[in-house]
């Protein structure tokens, strides 16, 4: 319906639905890499992983002074996850989670709901291989909201409302809901110079996959 819970603060009673007249969006083929950005996803200075620790990664994207996550979207978000209708991506160093982001994912959209970084770059790191999975998974639209400075040296850009709602309609419709995979990502077969090997994705592989499909 293009509407999203929001609360207004963590320890907030209630839970309202927010509908922007102006909608956040990223492009998926409008996603800016910078070279410094490419850098460090190449170098695999972090591991990234996707829906390995869901619950930290929505408690960790609430642990601000301010925050619209409260209890109750909080549990929503696990129920959802339980019922694979919601995902995140952690970025770690040494084991310890120090970024990453989640949302929902209806048909062939992407609804991110939020995203926390206790060091630099990783938050974008976890935006980037987001980007990929959603590309390789036949996604169509990124949502995220609100504009920030952040998103938009990203790529995220601002539209009307009436022009997200179609964009929505097309990627909810059956035959989007029937094509988009949120795991395609993992099953990809990885070329290697003339070779086609399976293994674990390498930060080099979803660069490539960022520059390839621009």
């Amino acid at each position: 319906m293009g509407i999203f819970p929001m609360a207004d603060s963590r320890d907030a009673d209630e839970v309202f639905w927010v509908e922007p007249r102006s909608r956040a969006i990223l492009p998926l083929d409008r996603f800016h890499v910078s070279h410094s950005l490419r850098r460090t996803i190449r170098s695999d200075r972090f591991a990234v992983t996707a829906d390995r620790a869901f619950a930290d990664v929505v408690a960790a994207c609430a642990e601000r002074e301010e925050t619209w996550i409260n209890a109750d979207i909080e549990r929503a978000m696990l129920s959802l996850h339980r019922l694979g209708h919601a995902h995140s991506i952690e970025v770690w160093k040494d084991e310890t989670l120090v970024g990453g982001l989640y949302g929902v994912s209806l048909g062939q959209a992407f609804f991110g709901e939020s995203m926390f970084s206790r060091m630099s770059d990783a938050s974008k790191v976890a935006l980037a291989w987001l980007v990929a999975r959603m590309r390789v998974g036949r996604f169509r639209l990124l949502d995220t909201q609100f504009l920030t400075d952040h998103l938009a040296s990203l790529g995220a850009t601002a539209i009307d409302r009436d022009v997200y709602r179609l964009l929505l309609d097309g990627a909810l419709s059956a035959e989007a809901a029937a094509g988009a995979d949120f795991f395609a990502l993992d099953r990809l077969p990885v070329s290697d110079d003339a070779a086609i090997v399976s293994g674990p994705l390498s930060g080099m592989v979803i660069a490539q996959l960022l520059t390839q499909t621009s």
